[in-house]
């Protein structure tokens, strides 16, 4: 975030390169910083003549260059901005004659989702002499949930650990998808308010009782009753709650586990950062080392492994996921 942040403060300086190569496999970013300088860089009435939106599908490279050498009418910039620029993936290279010498009056921003170029060829070490070039990285999911509370931050909202865990648990780490959601919750709830997991549940439908979260602290607890409710709602809900979700953040967590029983240090501070969690759920972590001792640990990592192949429906393609989510609940239990 605070490559980006300097990238749209240089922007509002008007401190503009030629090129803005932006690229990788968030795309998030990428669009953010292209709608910016699609919105900010020339004034409404030059965007007619001077600002022109192509897409990667429908033009060649050739095109792209053509239209970045044309010189601005009545403005001091032109803005070319090339969306899913990823579709010119197999040509993206002859860019590089034009990136050793562009257009200084042209910002032109290409939008390369999913892909990045090779670091090694003369298109990328053009760009960097002359313009940006910008990697969105996918976020690692533990690092998901405080995105989330940055994001909220500066615009007078917060967002309790359990609210924000439910959101990464149903949306994953796809960070456009998560900030629609936040965006609506924004719009019901007043600034300043907390949001909670009551608010999740009431405005997105994502049950605050019956998740993966509540299922990880309940077998954590060994809440058999807790469990076995989950897993039933679960089995009656299996579209909305896939066993192969369910089982890899099972083993997400119980591999964390095995981490914990390895520590010399387990003060919640140093559990925290070395199982990269937030310290609201440390204490979930040391109840649950109680329950599994080591051992217990690892045979369960290897019972999740087996039952991650059934889910896929190798060697269990005619059982129902319900009743292996039930087999598997009983097996870590037992």
């Amino acid at each position: 975030m605070d490559e980006v942040k300097q990238l749209v403060t240089d922007i509002k300086n008007k401190n503009l390169k030629p090129i803005y190569f932006l690229m990788g496999e968030e795309p998030y970013y990428i669009d953010k910083i292209s709608d910016f300088i699609e919105n900010y860089v020339l004034a409404e009435e030059e965007r007619g003549f001077n600002q022109m939106i192509l897409y990667g599908r429908d033009v060649s490279v050739e095109d792209v260059v053509g239209n970045a050498k044309r010189f601005p009418m009545m403005a001091e910039y032109q803005v070319v901005i090339v969306k899913e620029a990823q579709d010119l993936s197999r040509t993206i290279e002859k860019l590089a004659t034009y990136a050793e010498n562009p257009q200084p009056t042209t910002v032109l921003v290409i939008n390369y989702k999913y892909k990045k170029i090779d670091k090694r060829k003369a298109l990328y070490k053009s760009i960097k002499k002359s313009g940006v070039v910008f990697e969105s990285k996918k976020l690692y999911e533990n690092q998901v949930s405080d995105w989330i509370r940055r994001v909220l931050s500066p615009k007078g909202y917060t967002i309790t650990p359990k609210a924000a865990q439910m959101l990464v648990e149903f949306l994953g780490t796809d960070l456009s998808k998560i900030n629609n959601e936040l965006e609506k919750l924004q719009i019901i709830l007043p600034k300043e308010s907390q949001i909670s997991p009551e608010h999740i549940e009431e405005n997105i439908g994502i049950s605050k009782d019956f998740n993966n979260f509540e299922l990880r602290k309940a077998i954590g607890e060994r809440n058999v009753v807790k469990a076995y409710k989950i897993v039933n709602y679960f089995a009656e809900n299996p579209k909305d709650n896939p066993m192969v979700v369910t089982v890899s953040l099972l083993f997400s967590f119980f591999s964390q586990l095995l981490h914990f029983h390895g520590l010399t240090d387990k003060s919640p501070r140093n559990v925290a950062s070395a199982l990269r969690i937030n310290p609201y759920f440390v204490n979930e972590y040391i109840t649950a080392a109680r329950n599994y001792p080591m051992k217990n640990v690892s045979a369960i990592i290897a019972t999740l492994r087996t039952f991650d192949v059934k889910s896929k429906g190798v060697g269990a393609n005619a059982v129902p996921q319900g009743d292996l989510l039930k087999e598997l609940l009983a097996n870590i239990i037992s």
